[in-house]
């Protein structure tokens, strides 16, 4: 299975493609940021946004894309500028066939660190050790793709091993 996991923002969109092969080893295949035009107009940073990211669909053919839920902050219209980059997002994978799931902050963290208050230099640390890497991703935007990714494998992995609950995906919220 591969998993493109993303950090959708409109100034750093993070990403990091994570394989995981029969014998369950994970592998990181690519992981980076897509740094759309600073201080360029919305919809040129969300055109940037979405043909990077379609980009790395193309590059890596992934099964699954994964995406933090939906953020709620004090800021309205940062909410609502995040989620146009979802948005950019949620396009690419739509209109390559890729199904999406998302998980909220918390639960990627919990999942990768053990903490849903962890910090970016903890999560970055905790992708590091899962994935055998000799340094963490870098930016923390990319880590945070991957960390996206690695909690979608390993919740799938769990989901796998309690059949009674439907299998794998299912309590996945995927994005329709």
């Amino acid at each position: 299975m591969i998993v493109l996991g993303v950090d959708p923002g409109t100034q750093i969109t993070g990403y990091g493609v994570v394989a995981e092969a029969s014998d369950s080893r994970l592998t990181l295949i690519e992981c980076g940021a897509i740094r759309p035009s600073a201080g360029g107009p919305l919809p040129e940073r969300l055109r940037e946004i979405f043909e990077g990211v379609a980009g790395v669909i193309e590059r890596t053919r992934p099964d699954v894309l994964c995406v933090e839920g939906v953020f709620y902050g004090r800021n309205v219209r940062t909410t609502l500028v995040l989620g146009h980059a979802r948005g950019a997002v949620l396009l690419a994978a739509a209109l390559r066939g890729v199904p999406v799931a998302e998980y909220p902050a918390t639960e990627v963290k919990n999942t990768v660190v053990g903490t849903g208050r962890a910090g970016k230099e903890q999560v970055a640390f905790m992708v590091q050790r899962h994935l055998c890497l000799s340094e963490p991703p870098s930016p923390a935007d990319a880590a945070d793709g991957v960390a996206l990714a690695l909690c979608h494998l390993f919740s799938t992995r769990v989901a796998e091993r309690r059949p009674e609950r439907g299998g794998a995906g299912v309590g996945r919220k995927h994005v329709d």
